[in-house]
């Protein structure tokens, strides 16, 4: 299950890759825009105000995202929908998917799917993190190949499941795209409370470290907690009141061409 209480602990971090890449969207007055894997709505909300005269839909497979979600009151229509089951009606101009597509395997064929179904001049935007093989995911795979959890936990991480910017741009090439890639690492400056939990460990609890939680016991999660703590504590030293924590984004920018046909 997603918290969105805890997704959102470090809001300021996780939104701004989130406006970076719809700056590079110069869509003028979509008739739909999608948020695909929208989370707690709070970014999706951002779009109705940039394009006012859209029709703004944000989707997620969380009930408790959406519910969160709704409870904003923006003008943007919420729904619980898994990304992989979303098709073009015809009228999407603007779609959007933000640190989503990580989760799905074989997304690169979804990519595939709606840029041929989108129609003609439609924009297609995703962001997915690309730090699977830094010191924090790195730790946490060392920590579940020990005995204790290699067989409950190992098999739930993922070695690296999304491409280089350059790959999505040639996969999108391919499909008849005009395409923008790039990545960007930012470093978070990540305050460190005394007596609090490591703040990687804690940003890693929102995301990464989920499926770990959803499969222990409460013994078995503390155990596992501070032991990655440790690791990490060691990988990200605190300097001057903060941990300094680099973070690896990649982005791709695509607007469909002529090929692309309406969803009949």
């Amino acid at each position: 299950m997603w918290d969105p209480t805890t997704y959102l602990r470090f809001g300021d971090e996780r939104s701004r890759p989130f406006h970076d890449l719809v700056a590079r969207v110069p869509a003028e007055r979509p008739r739909t825009v999608v948020d695909l894997g929208c989370g707690p709505g709070q970014l999706t909300a951002t779009l109705a105000e940039r394009w006012p005269a859209s029709r703004v839909l944000g989707l997620d497979s969380s009930p408790d995202m959406i519910e969160r979600a709704e409870a904003l009151g923006a003008p943007v229509d919420f729904a619980v929908a898994d990304l992989r089951d979303w098709r073009p009606a015809g009228d999407e101009d603007v779609v959007v998917s933000n640190a989503a597509l990580q989760w799905v395997p074989g997304h690169q064929e979804l990519l595939r799917r709606w840029a041929a179904e989108l129609p003609a001049g439609a924009w297609l935007a995703m962001q997915v993190p690309g730090n699977f093989a830094a010191d924090s995911h790195r730790a946490l795979r060392e920590v579940a190949d020990r005995p204790t959890w290699r067989a409950t936990v190992a098999p739930l991480l993922r070695a690296d499941p999304v491409d280089d910017p350059a790959d999505y741009a040639a996969l999108l090439t391919a499909a008849g795209c005009a395409v923008d890639a790039w990545e960007t690492t930012y470093v978070h400056l990540l305050p460190a409370r005394p007596a609090a939990e490591h703040p990687v460990l804690a940003w890693m609890e929102g995301t990464a470290l989920r499926p770990v939680r959803a499969a222990l016991d409460a013994a078995g999660w503390s155990a596992f907690r501070a032991e990655l703590g440790v690791r990490l504590t060691a990988a990200y030293p605190v300097r001057q009141g903060q941990v300094y924590f680099p973070f690896r984004r990649v982005f791709v920018v695509a607007r469909t061409g002529d090929h692309a046909q309406e969803n009949p």
